[in-house]
């Protein structure tokens, strides 16, 4: 069974990248309270590069909670945070080999479906 652990959003920054600045939407932090989800995104959330982020098809991103433990074992981190990896909803109990294109969620009030994996 699907559990939503944490709802993240994020603006675009700018961060320095090699010898100059990219923008990124991948700094989430969880937020209290309700958050309304529309066709693009969820507000107070925005993707900086809208050519692989976003989109009606991409309006927001789930990662699986069960994953930063391997995340913590591979880096020889602990201190994540919900909305680490760039995630809108941290969840439980949605592991990749149990999720499918078309599978519809309710979260709150909204349905939502998968419709892709995420890339890059």
């Amino acid at each position: 069974m699907m559990k939503l652990l944490s709802v993240n959003v994020s603006m675009p920054k700018e961060v320095p990248y090699g010898d100059g600045t990219v923008s990124t939407g991948i700094f989430k932090k969880p937020v209290t309270g309700r958050v309304m989800l529309r066709q693009l995104n969820l507000d107070g959330d925005k993707q900086a590069d809208p050519s692989v982020h976003g989109g009606v098809h991409k309006a927001a991103y789930a990662y699986p909670f069960e994953h930063y433990e391997w995340w913590s074992r591979e880096l020889g981190r602990t201190d994540y945070v919900f909305g680490q990896f760039g995630e809108n909803f941290t969840v439980e109990g949605m592991l990749e080999d149990a999720v499918r294109i078309g599978d519809v969620y309710r979260i709150g009030a909204a349905l939502v479906e998968v419709t892709q994996p995420r890339v890059p």
